[in-house]
Protein backbone atom coordinates (compact mmCIF):
# COMPACT_ATOMS: atom_id res chain seq x y z
CA UNK A 1 0.00 0.00 0.00
CA UNK A 2 1.39 3.39 -0.97
CA UNK A 3 2.01 6.00 1.68
CA UNK A 4 -0.21 9.11 1.66
CA UNK A 5 0.89 11.67 -0.88
CA UNK A 6 2.70 14.80 0.14
CA UNK A 7 2.62 18.10 -1.66
CA UNK A 8 -0.44 17.24 -3.72
CA UNK A 9 -3.76 19.01 -3.81
CA UNK A 10 -5.81 18.76 -0.65
CA UNK A 11 -5.27 18.43 3.07
CA UNK A 12 -4.95 15.19 4.99
CA UNK A 13 -7.60 14.52 7.62
CA UNK A 14 -6.47 14.07 11.19
CA UNK A 15 -7.05 10.67 12.77
CA UNK A 16 -9.77 12.18 14.95
CA UNK A 17 -11.54 13.65 11.92
CA UNK A 18 -11.25 10.37 10.03
CA UNK A 19 -12.91 8.47 12.87
CA UNK A 20 -15.70 11.06 13.12
CA UNK A 21 -16.25 10.97 9.35
CA UNK A 22 -16.42 7.18 9.40
CA UNK A 23 -18.92 7.23 12.27
CA UNK A 24 -21.11 9.76 10.50
CA UNK A 25 -21.24 7.99 7.12
CA UNK A 26 -21.92 4.65 8.84
CA UNK A 27 -24.84 6.06 10.87
CA UNK A 28 -28.46 5.39 9.91
CA UNK A 29 -30.01 7.53 7.16
CA UNK A 30 -26.74 9.32 6.37
CA UNK A 31 -25.68 8.96 2.75
CA UNK A 32 -23.07 10.99 0.86
CA UNK A 33 -25.35 13.96 0.23
CA UNK A 34 -26.70 14.11 3.77
CA UNK A 35 -23.15 13.76 5.09
CA UNK A 36 -22.08 16.81 3.10
CA UNK A 37 -25.13 18.83 4.12
CA UNK A 38 -24.61 18.04 7.80
CA UNK A 39 -20.92 18.99 7.80
CA UNK A 40 -21.56 22.14 5.81
CA UNK A 41 -24.21 23.18 8.31
CA UNK A 42 -22.71 22.08 11.62
CA UNK A 43 -19.06 22.71 10.76
CA UNK A 44 -17.62 19.29 11.59
CA UNK A 45 -18.50 15.63 11.68
CA UNK A 46 -18.28 15.61 15.47
CA UNK A 47 -20.80 18.43 15.78
CA UNK A 48 -23.08 16.72 13.25
CA UNK A 49 -22.94 13.47 15.23
CA UNK A 50 -23.92 15.31 18.39
CA UNK A 51 -26.84 16.98 16.60
CA UNK A 52 -28.22 13.90 14.84
CA UNK A 53 -30.56 12.73 17.63
CA UNK A 54 -32.14 16.17 18.01
CA UNK A 55 -32.34 16.63 14.25
CA UNK A 56 -34.07 13.29 13.83
CA UNK A 57 -36.52 14.04 16.66
CA UNK A 58 -37.37 17.47 15.31
CA UNK A 59 -37.94 15.93 11.91
CA UNK A 60 -40.62 13.73 13.48
CA UNK A 61 -38.81 10.38 13.76
CA UNK A 62 -40.51 8.11 16.30
CA UNK A 63 -37.45 5.92 16.96
CA UNK A 64 -33.95 6.85 18.05
CA UNK A 65 -31.52 7.02 15.15
CA UNK A 66 -28.60 4.56 15.24
CA UNK A 67 -25.28 6.38 15.37
CA UNK A 68 -22.10 4.42 14.73
CA UNK A 69 -19.94 4.29 17.84
CA UNK A 70 -16.26 5.09 18.16
CA UNK A 71 -15.61 1.42 18.89
CA UNK A 72 -17.26 0.44 15.60
CA UNK A 73 -15.21 2.99 13.70
CA UNK A 74 -11.99 1.80 15.34
CA UNK A 75 -12.83 -1.82 14.50
CA UNK A 76 -13.33 -0.95 10.84
CA UNK A 77 -10.10 1.03 10.72
CA UNK A 78 -8.28 -1.90 12.27
CA UNK A 79 -9.87 -4.28 9.75
CA UNK A 80 -8.69 -2.02 6.93
CA UNK A 81 -5.16 -1.94 8.37
CA UNK A 82 -5.02 -5.74 8.65
CA UNK A 83 -6.21 -5.99 5.05
CA UNK A 84 -3.53 -3.59 3.86
CA UNK A 85 -6.04 -0.87 3.01
CA UNK A 86 -6.92 2.57 4.32
CA UNK A 87 -9.64 5.21 4.07
CA UNK A 88 -9.22 8.31 1.92
CA UNK A 89 -11.49 11.31 2.51
CA UNK A 90 -12.92 13.55 -0.18
CA UNK A 91 -10.56 16.47 -0.67
CA UNK A 92 -7.49 14.56 0.48
CA UNK A 93 -4.57 14.35 -1.97
CA UNK A 94 -5.14 10.68 -2.81
CA UNK A 95 -8.87 10.98 -3.50
CA UNK A 96 -9.62 10.70 -7.26
CA UNK A 97 -9.91 14.27 -8.53
CA UNK A 98 -12.72 13.59 -11.02
CA UNK A 99 -14.79 11.54 -8.57
CA UNK A 100 -15.04 14.30 -6.00
CA UNK A 101 -16.93 16.45 -8.55
CA UNK A 102 -19.87 14.11 -9.01
CA UNK A 103 -23.36 14.03 -7.58
CA UNK A 104 -23.11 12.36 -4.17
CA UNK A 105 -19.41 11.53 -4.16
CA UNK A 106 -18.52 9.14 -1.31
CA UNK A 107 -17.06 11.07 1.63
CA UNK A 108 -14.71 8.17 2.37
CA UNK A 109 -13.25 5.55 0.06
CA UNK A 110 -11.57 2.36 1.20
CA UNK A 111 -8.55 1.87 -1.07
CA UNK A 112 -5.90 -0.80 -1.47
CA UNK A 113 -3.04 -0.81 -3.94
CA UNK A 114 -1.06 1.76 -5.90
CA UNK A 115 -2.51 5.19 -5.15
CA UNK A 116 -0.71 6.61 -8.18
CA UNK A 117 -3.38 4.97 -10.34
CA UNK A 118 -5.95 7.40 -8.94
CA UNK A 119 -3.86 10.44 -9.87
CA UNK A 120 -3.76 9.85 -13.62
CA UNK A 121 -6.66 10.64 -15.96
CA UNK A 122 -8.87 7.58 -16.29
CA UNK A 123 -11.06 5.95 -18.90
CA UNK A 124 -13.83 3.55 -17.96
CA UNK A 125 -14.47 0.35 -19.91
CA UNK A 126 -17.61 -1.69 -19.19
CA UNK A 127 -19.78 -4.16 -21.02
CA UNK A 128 -21.48 -7.51 -21.09
CA UNK A 129 -20.68 -10.21 -18.55
CA UNK A 130 -21.51 -12.76 -21.24
CA UNK A 131 -19.05 -11.21 -23.65
CA UNK A 132 -18.22 -12.59 -27.06
CA UNK A 133 -14.65 -13.48 -27.94
CA UNK A 134 -14.49 -10.52 -30.33
CA UNK A 135 -15.95 -8.14 -27.71
CA UNK A 136 -13.47 -9.19 -25.02
CA UNK A 137 -10.61 -8.91 -27.51
CA UNK A 138 -11.61 -5.40 -28.55
CA UNK A 139 -12.07 -4.28 -24.92
CA UNK A 140 -8.54 -5.52 -24.21
CA UNK A 141 -7.21 -3.61 -27.22
CA UNK A 142 -8.79 -0.37 -26.03
CA UNK A 143 -7.59 -0.89 -22.45
CA UNK A 144 -4.04 -1.72 -23.52
CA UNK A 145 -3.67 1.27 -25.85
CA UNK A 146 -5.30 3.70 -23.41
CA UNK A 147 -2.94 2.48 -20.70
CA UNK A 148 0.07 3.05 -22.93
CA UNK A 149 -1.27 6.55 -23.66
CA UNK A 150 -1.14 7.40 -19.95
CA UNK A 151 -4.68 6.61 -18.83
CA UNK A 152 -5.73 4.47 -15.90
CA UNK A 153 -8.40 1.96 -16.90
CA UNK A 154 -11.32 1.74 -14.46
CA UNK A 155 -13.94 -1.00 -14.46
CA UNK A 156 -16.12 -3.05 -12.13
CA UNK A 157 -14.31 -6.42 -11.82
CA UNK A 158 -17.29 -8.21 -13.40
CA UNK A 159 -17.00 -11.18 -15.72
CA UNK A 160 -16.56 -10.64 -19.44
CA UNK A 161 -15.65 -7.15 -20.65
CA UNK A 162 -14.61 -5.83 -17.22
CA UNK A 163 -12.22 -8.73 -16.67
CA UNK A 164 -10.70 -8.31 -20.14
CA UNK A 165 -10.15 -4.58 -19.55
CA UNK A 166 -8.52 -5.12 -16.15
CA UNK A 167 -6.19 -7.87 -17.36
CA UNK A 168 -5.05 -5.84 -20.36
CA UNK A 169 -4.11 -2.88 -18.17
CA UNK A 170 -2.42 -4.62 -15.24
CA UNK A 171 1.00 -3.29 -16.26
CA UNK A 172 -0.07 0.28 -16.97
CA UNK A 173 -2.53 0.66 -14.08
CA UNK A 174 -6.18 -0.18 -13.49
CA UNK A 175 -8.80 0.63 -10.86
CA UNK A 176 -11.36 -1.94 -9.78
CA UNK A 177 -14.52 -0.48 -8.23
CA UNK A 178 -16.22 -2.97 -5.92
CA UNK A 179 -19.90 -3.26 -5.01
CA UNK A 180 -19.14 -4.88 -1.64
CA UNK A 181 -16.43 -4.32 0.93
CA UNK A 182 -12.82 -4.53 -0.19
CA UNK A 183 -12.59 -7.90 1.53
CA UNK A 184 -15.68 -9.21 -0.31
CA UNK A 185 -14.86 -8.94 -4.04
CA UNK A 186 -17.34 -10.31 -6.55
CA UNK A 187 -17.41 -12.58 -8.53
CA UNK A 188 -15.42 -15.23 -6.63
CA UNK A 189 -13.52 -16.34 -9.73
CA UNK A 190 -11.86 -12.90 -9.87
CA UNK A 191 -10.26 -13.15 -6.43
CA UNK A 192 -6.92 -13.82 -8.11
CA UNK A 193 -7.41 -10.85 -10.44
CA UNK A 194 -8.16 -8.39 -7.62
CA UNK A 195 -5.02 -9.56 -5.82
CA UNK A 196 -3.00 -8.92 -8.98
CA UNK A 197 -4.54 -5.47 -9.30
CA UNK A 198 -3.98 -4.39 -5.69
CA UNK A 199 -0.55 -6.04 -5.51
CA UNK A 200 0.76 -4.40 -8.68
CA UNK A 201 0.16 -1.08 -10.41
CA UNK A 202 -3.58 -1.03 -9.80
CA UNK A 203 -6.00 0.04 -7.10
CA UNK A 204 -9.13 -1.47 -5.55
CA UNK A 205 -11.74 0.99 -4.23
CA UNK A 206 -15.03 0.66 -2.38
CA UNK A 207 -17.32 2.91 -0.35
CA UNK A 208 -18.95 -0.04 1.47
CA UNK A 209 -17.97 -1.26 4.95
CA UNK A 210 -15.52 -4.11 5.41
CA UNK A 211 -17.35 -7.41 5.52
CA UNK A 212 -20.20 -6.10 3.35
CA UNK A 213 -21.50 -8.75 0.94
CA UNK A 214 -22.59 -7.11 -2.34
CA UNK A 215 -26.32 -7.10 -3.08
CA UNK A 216 -28.11 -6.33 -6.31
CA UNK A 217 -28.86 -2.77 -5.19
CA UNK A 218 -25.17 -2.10 -4.51
CA UNK A 219 -24.03 -2.49 -8.12
CA UNK A 220 -25.55 0.77 -9.41
CA UNK A 221 -23.64 2.54 -6.63
CA UNK A 222 -20.50 0.80 -7.83
CA UNK A 223 -21.32 1.92 -11.38
CA UNK A 224 -21.40 5.55 -10.31
CA UNK A 225 -17.84 5.20 -9.01
CA UNK A 226 -16.71 3.98 -12.43
CA UNK A 227 -18.51 6.81 -14.21
CA UNK A 228 -17.21 9.39 -11.72
CA UNK A 229 -13.55 8.39 -11.71
CA UNK A 230 -13.29 8.30 -15.51
CA UNK A 231 -13.17 11.23 -17.92
CA UNK A 232 -14.84 9.05 -20.54
CA UNK A 233 -16.65 5.72 -20.62
CA UNK A 234 -16.39 3.06 -23.33
CA UNK A 235 -19.28 0.55 -23.54
CA UNK A 236 -18.48 -2.71 -25.33
CA UNK A 237 -21.45 -5.06 -25.80
CA UNK A 238 -24.41 -4.21 -23.59
CA UNK A 239 -27.94 -5.57 -23.64
CA UNK A 240 -30.93 -3.25 -23.63
CA UNK A 241 -31.45 -3.65 -19.88
CA UNK A 242 -28.00 -3.89 -18.36
CA UNK A 243 -25.83 -2.36 -15.69
CA UNK A 244 -23.51 -1.02 -18.38
CA UNK A 245 -26.27 1.27 -19.61
CA UNK A 246 -26.77 2.51 -16.05
CA UNK A 247 -23.09 3.39 -15.98
CA UNK A 248 -23.42 5.13 -19.35
CA UNK A 249 -26.41 7.14 -18.14
CA UNK A 250 -24.51 8.22 -15.03
CA UNK A 251 -21.47 9.16 -17.11
CA UNK A 252 -23.66 11.38 -19.26
CA UNK A 253 -25.19 13.02 -16.18
CA UNK A 254 -21.71 13.69 -14.81
CA UNK A 255 -20.67 15.36 -18.05
CA UNK A 256 -18.31 12.58 -19.12
CA UNK A 257 -17.73 11.52 -22.70
CA UNK A 258 -19.65 8.35 -23.59
CA UNK A 259 -18.34 6.00 -26.28
CA UNK A 260 -20.01 2.90 -27.70
CA UNK A 261 -18.72 0.09 -29.87
CA UNK A 262 -21.21 -0.82 -32.63
CA UNK A 263 -22.30 -4.42 -33.05
CA UNK A 264 -24.56 -6.68 -35.04
CA UNK A 265 -28.28 -5.83 -34.82
CA UNK A 266 -28.88 -9.58 -34.57
CA UNK A 267 -26.80 -9.90 -31.38
CA UNK A 268 -28.80 -9.04 -28.21
CA UNK A 269 -25.52 -8.12 -26.51
CA UNK A 270 -25.19 -5.18 -28.89
CA UNK A 271 -28.69 -3.75 -28.69
CA UNK A 272 -27.73 -1.44 -25.81
CA UNK A 273 -24.55 -0.14 -27.42
CA UNK A 274 -26.30 0.45 -30.75
CA UNK A 275 -28.98 2.34 -28.83
CA UNK A 276 -26.32 4.53 -27.23
CA UNK A 277 -25.02 5.40 -30.67
CA UNK A 278 -28.53 6.41 -31.75
CA UNK A 279 -28.74 8.63 -28.67
CA UNK A 280 -25.52 10.46 -29.54
CA UNK A 281 -22.66 8.44 -28.04
CA UNK A 282 -19.35 8.63 -29.88
CA UNK A 283 -18.63 5.64 -32.10
CA UNK A 284 -15.50 3.61 -31.40
CA UNK A 285 -13.97 1.38 -34.05
CA UNK A 286 -10.37 1.60 -32.84
CA UNK A 287 -8.60 2.66 -29.61
CA UNK A 288 -7.40 5.88 -31.23
CA UNK A 289 -11.01 7.14 -31.30
CA UNK A 290 -11.04 7.20 -27.51
CA UNK A 291 -7.53 8.51 -27.00
CA UNK A 292 -7.95 11.41 -29.45
CA UNK A 293 -11.29 12.46 -27.97
CA UNK A 294 -9.98 12.43 -24.39
CA UNK A 295 -6.66 14.13 -25.16
CA UNK A 296 -7.93 17.73 -24.73
CA UNK A 297 -9.54 16.88 -21.39
CA UNK A 298 -6.49 15.06 -20.05
CA UNK A 299 -4.27 18.06 -20.77
CA UNK A 300 -6.46 20.57 -18.94
CA UNK A 301 -6.57 21.44 -15.25
CA UNK A 302 -10.25 20.54 -15.11
CA UNK A 303 -10.71 20.10 -11.41
CA UNK A 304 -9.96 22.86 -8.89
CA UNK A 305 -8.11 22.20 -5.70
CA UNK A 306 -10.35 21.08 -2.87
CA UNK A 307 -9.48 21.00 0.79
CA UNK A 308 -10.56 18.41 3.30
CA UNK A 309 -10.62 20.83 6.21
CA UNK A 310 -13.89 21.06 8.05
CA UNK A 311 -15.35 24.59 8.08
CA UNK A 312 -14.20 26.71 10.98
CA UNK A 313 -16.59 28.24 13.44
CA UNK A 314 -19.18 27.04 15.87
CA UNK A 315 -22.13 24.98 14.73
CA UNK A 316 -25.47 26.71 14.31
CA UNK A 317 -28.52 25.36 16.13
CA UNK A 318 -31.61 24.47 14.14
CA UNK A 319 -34.40 26.83 15.13
CA UNK A 320 -38.16 26.90 14.68
CA UNK A 321 -38.95 23.15 14.69
CA UNK A 322 -42.06 22.45 12.62
CA UNK A 323 -45.25 21.34 14.34
CA UNK A 324 -47.53 18.41 13.62
CA UNK A 325 -49.94 20.66 11.72
CA UNK A 326 -47.14 21.62 9.32
CA UNK A 327 -46.29 17.97 8.74
CA UNK A 328 -49.89 17.07 8.07
CA UNK A 329 -50.21 20.00 5.67
CA UNK A 330 -47.37 18.54 3.60
CA UNK A 331 -48.83 15.02 3.81
CA UNK A 332 -52.20 16.26 2.57
CA UNK A 333 -50.52 18.05 -0.34
CA UNK A 334 -48.61 15.03 -1.59
CA UNK A 335 -49.62 12.34 -4.03
CA UNK A 336 -47.92 9.68 -6.15
CA UNK A 337 -47.05 12.17 -8.92
CA UNK A 338 -43.55 13.75 -8.82
CA UNK A 339 -43.58 17.39 -7.71
CA UNK A 340 -40.98 20.10 -7.19
CA UNK A 341 -40.20 21.36 -3.74
CA UNK A 342 -40.98 24.91 -4.84
CA UNK A 343 -44.52 23.81 -5.64
CA UNK A 344 -44.80 22.31 -2.16
CA UNK A 345 -43.60 25.60 -0.64
CA UNK A 346 -46.08 27.64 -2.68
CA UNK A 347 -48.98 25.28 -2.01
CA UNK A 348 -48.44 24.93 1.74
CA UNK A 349 -47.17 28.44 2.44
CA UNK A 350 -44.50 27.02 4.76
CA UNK A 351 -40.97 28.44 4.92
CA UNK A 352 -38.42 26.61 2.80
CA UNK A 353 -36.34 25.76 5.88
CA UNK A 354 -39.36 24.19 7.59
CA UNK A 355 -40.24 22.11 4.52
CA UNK A 356 -36.66 20.87 4.28
CA UNK A 357 -36.54 19.93 7.96
CA UNK A 358 -39.83 18.05 7.72
CA UNK A 359 -38.52 16.10 4.76
CA UNK A 360 -35.57 14.97 6.85
CA UNK A 361 -38.12 13.05 8.89
CA UNK A 362 -39.48 11.18 5.89
CA UNK A 363 -39.89 7.99 7.92
CA UNK A 364 -42.46 9.85 10.02
CA UNK A 365 -44.22 11.15 6.90
CA UNK A 366 -44.38 7.69 5.35
CA UNK A 367 -45.83 6.25 8.56
CA UNK A 368 -48.42 9.00 8.83
CA UNK A 369 -49.32 8.71 5.16
CA UNK A 370 -49.76 4.96 5.52
CA UNK A 371 -51.97 5.39 8.59
CA UNK A 372 -54.15 7.88 6.73
CA UNK A 373 -54.73 5.44 3.88
CA UNK A 374 -52.53 7.28 1.40
CA UNK A 375 -49.82 5.59 -0.68
CA UNK A 376 -46.46 5.36 1.05
CA UNK A 377 -43.72 7.51 -0.44
CA UNK A 378 -39.98 7.66 -0.73
CA UNK A 379 -38.28 11.00 -1.32
CA UNK A 380 -35.46 12.17 -3.54
CA UNK A 381 -34.10 15.67 -3.16
CA UNK A 382 -31.57 17.50 -5.24
CA UNK A 383 -29.92 20.71 -4.20
CA UNK A 384 -28.71 23.60 -6.30
CA UNK A 385 -25.62 25.01 -4.66
CA UNK A 386 -24.16 28.49 -4.85
CA UNK A 387 -20.57 27.93 -6.05
CA UNK A 388 -19.22 31.23 -4.76
CA UNK A 389 -17.97 29.98 -1.41
CA UNK A 390 -16.37 26.56 -1.55
CA UNK A 391 -16.09 24.97 1.89
CA UNK A 392 -13.59 22.23 2.69
CA UNK A 393 -15.25 18.86 2.44
CA UNK A 394 -17.46 19.37 -0.61
CA UNK A 395 -15.94 20.30 -3.94
CA UNK A 396 -18.39 23.00 -4.90
CA UNK A 397 -20.52 23.18 -1.78
CA UNK A 398 -21.20 26.54 -0.23
CA UNK A 399 -22.66 26.87 3.21
CA UNK A 400 -26.08 27.79 1.87
CA UNK A 401 -28.22 24.75 1.18
CA UNK A 402 -30.76 25.49 -1.53
CA UNK A 403 -33.53 22.95 -1.79
CA UNK A 404 -34.20 23.12 -5.52
CA UNK A 405 -36.16 20.04 -6.56
CA UNK A 406 -38.28 17.50 -4.75
CA UNK A 407 -39.25 14.26 -6.43
CA UNK A 408 -41.77 11.84 -4.95
CA UNK A 409 -41.93 8.27 -6.02
CA UNK A 410 -44.30 5.54 -4.94
CA UNK A 411 -42.48 3.22 -2.56
CA UNK A 412 -44.19 0.35 -4.33
CA UNK A 413 -42.13 1.16 -7.44
CA UNK A 414 -38.85 2.26 -5.87
CA UNK A 415 -38.61 0.63 -2.43
CA UNK A 416 -34.85 1.00 -2.18
CA UNK A 417 -34.73 4.81 -2.41
CA UNK A 418 -32.98 6.08 0.72
CA UNK A 419 -35.19 8.31 2.87
CA UNK A 420 -32.56 10.99 3.06
CA UNK A 421 -31.60 13.40 0.31
CA UNK A 422 -29.15 12.98 -2.55
CA UNK A 423 -27.50 16.16 -3.76
CA UNK A 424 -27.04 17.41 -7.30
CA UNK A 425 -23.80 19.15 -8.22
CA UNK A 426 -24.98 21.57 -10.87
CA UNK A 427 -21.77 22.84 -12.40
CA UNK A 428 -19.40 20.26 -13.82
CA UNK A 429 -16.12 21.50 -15.31
CA UNK A 430 -16.56 19.12 -18.24
CA UNK A 431 -19.79 20.67 -19.48
CA UNK A 432 -21.37 24.07 -19.14
CA UNK A 433 -24.77 22.60 -19.92
CA UNK A 434 -25.03 21.27 -16.36
CA UNK A 435 -25.00 24.70 -14.79
CA UNK A 436 -28.26 25.79 -13.22
CA UNK A 437 -29.12 29.44 -12.70
CA UNK A 438 -31.12 30.25 -9.59
CA UNK A 439 -33.94 32.76 -9.70
CA UNK A 440 -35.08 34.29 -6.43
CA UNK A 441 -38.36 35.35 -7.97
CA UNK A 442 -39.18 32.06 -9.64
CA UNK A 443 -38.11 29.68 -6.89
CA UNK A 444 -39.17 30.41 -3.28
CA UNK A 445 -36.61 27.98 -1.89
CA UNK A 446 -33.83 29.88 -3.67
CA UNK A 447 -35.20 33.22 -2.50
CA UNK A 448 -35.08 32.12 1.13
CA UNK A 449 -31.51 30.91 0.87
CA UNK A 450 -30.31 33.86 -1.22
CA UNK A 451 -31.73 36.21 1.39
CA UNK A 452 -29.61 34.47 4.01
CA UNK A 453 -26.58 34.71 1.75
CA UNK A 454 -26.98 38.43 1.20
CA UNK A 455 -27.32 38.89 4.95
CA UNK A 456 -24.14 36.93 5.50
CA UNK A 457 -25.93 34.19 7.40
CA UNK A 458 -26.24 30.45 6.94
CA UNK A 459 -29.52 28.87 5.99
CA UNK A 460 -30.21 25.24 6.71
Amino acid sequence: MDAPSAGSKGTVLSERQRIAWLRLIRSDNVGPATFRDLINHFGSAEAALAALPELSARGGATRAIRIASEAEAHRELEAAHRFGARFVGIGEPDYPQALKQIDGAPPLLAVKGALAAAKRPAVGIVGSRNASIAGAKFAAMVARDCGRAGYTVVSGLARGIDTAAHRASLETGTIAALAGGLDKPYPPENLGLIEEIAGGNGLAVSEMPFGWEPRARDFPRRNRLIAGIALGLVVVEAATRSGSLITARLAGEFGRLVFAVPGSPLDPRCHGTNGLLKDGASIVTEPADVIEALAPLAQLELFPSSRAEEPAGESKPITMPPGDSDRMRIIDALGPTPVEIDDVIRHTGLPASAVYLILLGTRHIRQAASASGRPRFAFRLSFARDKRAASGVAVAACRIQQARHLKLYSAHNLPSIAPFARSKIVANPLTAANSLSMSEGQYPSCAACCAGFHAGAESF
